[in-house]
């Protein structure tokens, strides 16, 4: 635990405390996490070389899939805060991972979310616990906590972390940091907001290959700069000038993207910047680390390598419909064959009727608001031994993934 100080006024008060490596109650809540958010089922099938056949169904589980490091973490200092602090009100600033039965149970807790309506948070104050989530927060918005003394939990992913140093380097060596995302993701907001610590630093978000190339022509011609900014004018830092800020360019990614698509955009600035500068000065504009999550792209290549090798028929992928890992599993497959993103047991209609999230093949996966959810039918072969491919995004506990697959069991004997 690290302590920070805070004023009220103009009075200095005791440093407010942060805690950072748990609350020391990890055996203690051990057991509630496992009721919650364990599958004796999906440990069977991992066990049994991650295959499970019952009847007509044949299930294929993707090596790497549920909760990641990170999002367990996370998940299990939520539930520590709770058992530290009974009696005091406990906070999230929003969805602590984007999944709906996790969220559902902190609230469920008491835990309330300053996203929510009712939720001031302008009144917090030294009584309050405020939790961080995994993708963390925006420097404005923590330092309004540290000022109002709040306690915090923070349980920022250390993978979230390594990008913001890698993009507040890239502010102090005078590079603006383009940031392969989503502008309005709650990582990528609080990555932007890094840039702000060094004097002068900026920052562009991009979503995809396309705007990407909205940036590598600017680099190249430097033409019509009022509708380069018109854009990406909620896309840029404060005071973003691009003939001045697109000279050298540091490229970093939120750390649920793609990775093909992340490396591909880094080759387009890089071809720009050798283009526009030569080879001799191409360092002294370009930069670029590797800041894709190990836990994302091990689920990326799980499910590449689980399409490689089984003869399936359709791929069902289970998480959040607002999780972006979660939803470019789903773009990955959907390439392939036929791929439903589900929220959860539930989705699976009937045999002959499934919800799912549509799959945003070929182009970077839209916003959740606003996105209902479609219904396909006869989407289960009948008469016949199917092959299921099956994944879940890193904010998908075991437990959802185990209820699906006995959802999958009874369908398939509904068929027969």
């Amino acid at each position: 635990m690290t302590t920070a100080p805070t004023t009220h006024g103009d009075i200095l008060t005791a440093p407010a405390p942060v805690f950072r490596k748990g609350l020391a109650l990890k055996q203690e809540v051990a057991g509630e996490l496992a009721a919650d958010y364990h599958s004796a089922l999906i440990d069977r099938i991992r066990a049994a070389d991650y295959q499970w056949q019952v009847g007509r169904l044949r299930l294929r589980l993707a090596r790497e899939s549920g909760f990641c490091y990170g999002v367990d973490r996370a998940v299990d200092y939520a539930y520590q805060t709770r058992r530290r602090f009974p009696n005091r009100p406990i906070y999230l600033t929003g969805e602590i991972i984007h999944n709906p039965q996790v969220n559902h149970r902190l609230r469920a807790a008491g835990i309330q979310f300053l996203s929510d309506p009712e939720c001031d948070t302008d009144s917090l104050d030294p009584n309050d616990v405020v939790i961080l989530p995994a993708f963390g927060v925006t420097i404005a918005m923590l330092t309004q906590f540290q000022r109002q003394g709040c306690t915090l939990v923070d349980t920022t992913c250390g993978s979230v972390l390594n990008v913001w140093k890698n993009v507040l380097q890239f502010a102090r060596d005078g590079f603006t940091a383009i940031i392969h995302g989503k502008v309005r993701h709650e990582e990528t907001q609080a990555t932007a907001s890094q840039v702000v610590q060094s004097r002068g630093g900026r920052s562009l978000v991009v979503l995809d290959r396309a705007e990407a190339q909205i940036v590598c022509n600017f680099i190249h011609d430097g033409h019509d700069e009022v509708a380069f900014l018109a854009r990406f004018g909620r896309a840029v830092s404060p005071g973003f000038i691009p003939h001045r800020d697109l000279q050298r360019v540091g490229l970093a990614n939120q750390t649920t993207m793609l990775m093909s698509e992340s490396l591909a955009i880094g080759e387009m600035l890089r071809l720009a910047m050798l283009d526009r500068y030569g080879h001799k000065d191409l360092d002294a504009h370009y930069r670029a680390f590797d800041t894709i999550c190990t836990a994302t792209q091990d689920r990326q290549d799980a499910v590449a390598l689980l399409l490689d090798r089984q003869d399936l028929d359709l791929m069902i992928v289970v998480g959040g419909y607002n999780s972006s890992n979660t939803r470019n599993l789903a773009r990955l497959a959907g390439r392939r064959l036929p791929t439903f993103h589900i929220a959860d047991a539930a989705s699976l209609v009937s045999n002959h009727e499934l919800r799912h999230r549509p799959v945003d093949v070929g182009q970077p996966a839209l916003p959740a608001a606003g996105i209902s959810e479609t219904c396909t039918t006869d989407w289960l072969p009948a008469d016949r031994i199917v092959t299921i491919g099956l994944t879940a995004g890193a904010s998908t506990p075991d437990s959802v993934v185990g209820q699906v697959v006995e959802r999958l069991e009874s369908l398939t004997v509904e068929a027969d």
